[in-house]
């Protein structure tokens, strides 16, 4: 199993990078904030710069557990749920809840993703991908992120830029990610 020293998230791409000793490892489509890039408290952008995993919750849990304040409700997710609770902002599957790491851009005050509850977290299938739908978080499929999260130790430094990279969007996976 490979162990990702650092992700990188390109908001511009819609894509979460992982590398693992310098080299590509992983790449998924993911859901970044509706609202744009943006680090303020009560903004519902996702945040730029440099943060760490700071917590990782879910591990064991099914694929699909629903959770809210951070702990399984016990459900599952499914379509007749999704219409049962059709306003509910869905985090699903796994959590890896991240805290920035530059005071005063990312971290304390009035900036600080930790305290603003920013996850990657899993979201319902039906949700698209590739398109900026979340309030802040960064959305994933829960198939992805389960894999991810087994690869993700805590404290992996997770960069978030509003920057694209074309050279990673193409580039060849290397195959020891499993």
């Amino acid at each position: 199993m490979t162990i990702l020293d650092c992700l990188y998230i390109s908001l511009a791409d819609q894509q979460l990078y992982g590398v693992a000793e310098g080299r590509l490892s992983c790449r998924f489509p993911v859901s970044s904030a509706r609202n744009g890039a943006g680090e303020r408290n009560g903004s519902g952008c996702t945040p730029r710069g440099l943060h760490q995993v700071r917590a990782r919750i879910g591990a064991g849990l099914p694929m699909g557990a629903v959770l809210r304040g951070r702990r399984w409700t016990g459900e599952i997710w499914s379509a007749g749920l999704h219409q049962q609770f059709p306003g509910r902002d869905w985090i699903l599957s796994r959590i890896l809840w991240l805290s920035g790491c530059e005071v005063g851009v990312n971290r304390l005050g009035e900036v600080d993703t930790f305290r603003r509850y920013i996850y990657l977290h899993g979201t319902p299938d039906c949700e698209p991908m590739g398109v900026a739908l979340s309030h802040g978080c960064i959305r994933m499929r829960n198939a992805d992120l389960v894999l991810l999260f087994e690869q993700v130790p805590l404290h992996c430094p997770v960069f978030i830029e509003e920057a694209s990279h074309p050279e990673w969007a193409a580039a060849e996976i290397d195959q020891g990610f499993a």
